[in-house]
């Protein structure tokens, strides 16, 4: 299991708002512990994923659930997905009321005919037994202070720290699941890829599943969780070799900022980034490595 976060160093807007990386590498860690303790307990991928990525939206280190970047409204609009290799998925855009987004895209794809819901009412969380967030949850003064900041110099916000998580379980099975608020003072409705199925989350079984973050709109012209998935499945490349090559590609091609983490069928694992400073987590050996 990997879980990640990439992002650029340095910005003014970054600078005055970052914790120190110790917060980072602690939160990773957390983060990961909790996906792995669901797949030693004999969990499922998709468990595991959801409980890694639950872990990162309740810390308000990063840009995902509590802490998020908030919309030009000044509220949070986060965004979700999950997909597992047996090509189900279930993802929210524009979410405001669950407190953890994965797990209201979770709960679309247990229990919803549809793949991808909009602004989701709270009358479904509690239908669906997802737990609503208090009032005021979401936002962070050091969110509300950049928000204000950006607005007064007319300035975009940056699009890094959406977090991710990709597993496979004993029984052979993968997932992935990736959670974000986006860009901090977005147009409010604003999707990026995070809760697109092909461009920020894609698993299947057998081959790889995929989490990726970064400059969205790259992501989706690109639709980059899927091609690396499409290199390994129909053109035989390795998992190195088919992120290094969808990288380049979609991203290089664009001049566009971002990262990706991968598992394949067989435990491999791989980090790709074409971020200044990309977060990770992953067991080698008897050692949780969190790399910044």
């Amino acid at each position: 299991m990997v879980v990640g976060d990439p992002r650029r160093r340095g910005g003014t807007a970054d600078r005055r708002a970052a914790k120190s990386f110790d917060a980072y590498h602690a939160g990773l860690r957390a983060a990961f512990e909790a996906g792995e303790a669901v797949l030693a307990g004999g969990g499922s991928a998709l468990d595991a994923v959801c409980a890694a990525v639950r872990a990162l939206e309740d810390n308000p280190v990063f840009n995902a659930g509590r802490g998020a970047v908030l919309a030009a409204d000044g509220r949070a609009e986060l965004d979700a997905s999950v997909m597992t290799g047996d090509g189900r998925a279930g993802a929210v855009t524009v979410s405001r009321w669950a407190r953890n987004p994965v797990e209201l895209a979770k709960a679309v794809r247990q229990h919803s005919p549809h793949v991808l819901l909009a602004d989701p009412p709270r009358s479904l969380l509690a239908t669906w037994d997802v737990v609503e967030a208090e009032v005021g949850w979401f936002e962070t003064a050091p969110r509300v202070e950049q928000l204000r900041r950006l607005q007064a110099e007319s300035a975009e916000g940056p699009r890094h720290g959406t977090v991710g998580a990709v597993a496979l379980d004993g029984a052979g099975a993968l997932a992935a699941a990736t959670s974000t608020g986006g860009m901090a003072n977005k147009a409010n409705g604003r999707v990026g890829d995070s809760p697109i199925v092909g461009a920020g989350t894609y698993a299947r079984d057998g081959v790889v599943a995929v989490s990726t973050t970064g400059e969205g709109e790259a992501f989706l012209a690109g639709v980059v969780a899927h091609d690396v998935y499409a290199r390994m499945a129909y053109g035989q490349a390795t998992l190195a070799r088919a992120v290094e090559a969808t990288l380049t590609a979609e991203l290089g091609s664009r001049d566009a900022m971002g990262a990706l983490i991968a598992v394949g069928a067989e435990g491999q694992i791989v980090v790709g980034t074409r971020s200044d400073t990309l977060l990770a987590a992953w067991r080698d050996g008897d050692e949780i490595v969190t790399r910044i």
